[in-house]
C-alpha cells in the first residue's frame, strides 16, 4: 500500500496532495481539516500554550483561589503564589497567637513615605480592624528611635515592608530601614509589599529582602493589599 507523504512533504496545497502516492486522484482541490507540517506544531499545542498563557495571567492579575484562614463570605480572592508565599507567614502568626499586648502588623517604611504611600496603608489596615505598629503614632518625641522600634519587632505578629523607590535609597545608605529588616529577615514574619517599583530593582539592592514573595501594588490597589494583610493576621 502507497504510504501518504504528508508527514515528510505536507500537504498544505493541491499539488502536494496530487504528488502524494495515497492521496492523488479524487484529491483534486484537497483541503485537510487536519494538516500535517514538519514546519508548524500541531494546532492543539499552539492553542493550549497559548490559553494556558492567557488564564495564567487573568490568574495573576485576579487571583482564583482562597487560602484556609479566608473569612467567610470573603470576596478578597489570591493567586495560588500568594498562598504559598503567605501561608508560613500565617502559621507563624497562630503560633504567636498566645502572646499578650501585642500588634497584629508591623509596618518598615522609608521615612520618605511617612506621610504618603505608607500612611496610606497604614489607614487602610486600621479601617480593616488591624492593629498597627507605625513609627509616625508609636514613637514618641525624645524616645530612643532604636529601642522603640526593637519593642515594636517584638510586641508585633507580622512585619511588613512597603517597598517604594524612597526605601530603595534608603536600604543602599544604610540606614534605619536597613537594621529593621535585619531584624524581620531573620523570621517568617516578612511581607513584602512592593509598590511603585519592582522586584527586580529590589534584588538589586537587597537580593536577600527580593528573594521573599510578598505583594504588589502594580497587580492589586492598596485596599485589596491591606485587605489580604488583614485576613492574614485575624486569627
Amino acid at each position: 500500500m502507497a504510504q501518504c507523504t504528508a508527514p515528510v512533504n505536507g500537504h498544505r496545497t493541491a499539488s502536494g496532495a496530487e504528488n502524494c502516492p495515497a492521496c492523488r486522484g479524487g484529491s483534486r482541490g484537497y483541503r485537510s481539516s487536519f494538516s500535517y507540517s514538519p514546519y508548524r506544531s500541531p494546532s492543539y499545542s499552539s492553542l493550549g500554550s497559548s490559553g494556558s498563557a492567557r488564564s495564567g495571567g487573568a490568574s495573576r492579575a485576579g487571583g482564583n483561589t482562597k487560602p484556609r484562614w479566608s473569612r467567610a463570605g470573603s470576596t478578597v480572592v489570591y493567586t495560588p503564589v500568594e498562598v504559598r508565599t503567605l501561608t508560613p507567614v500565617r502559621e507563624n502568626v497562630e503560633k504567636r497567637a498566645s502572646i499578650p499586648d501585642i500588634r497584629d502588623v508591623f509596618l518598615c517604611h522609608a521615612w520618605d513615605d511617612r506621610g504618603g504611600a505608607a500612611k496610606e496603608l497604614h489607614d487602610f489596615l486600621e479601617e480593616a480592624g488591624v492593629s498597627v505598629w507605625f513609627s509616625e503614632k508609636d514613637v514618641l518625641l525624645g524616645s530612643n528611635l532604636l529601642r522603640e522600634i526593637d519593642k515594636g519587632l517584638v510586641k508585633s505578629r507580622v512585619g511588613i515592608v512597603l517597598v517604594t523607590p524612597a526605601l530603595l535609597r534608603r536600604l543602599q545608605s544604610e540606614g534605619i530601614a536597613d537594621k529593621e529588616l535585619s531584624a524581620l529577615l531573620a523570621r517568617d514574619l516578612l511581607v513584602p509589599i512592593v509598590h511603585e517599583t519592582t522586584y527586580e530593582e529590589l534584588r538589586e539592592v537587597s537580593p536577600l529582602l527580593g528573594s521573599r514573595s510578598g505583594l504588589s501594588t502594580a497587580e492589586d490597589s492598596m485596599t485589596n493589599v491591606a485587605a489580604k494583610l488583614a485576613e492574614l493576621v485575624t486569627l
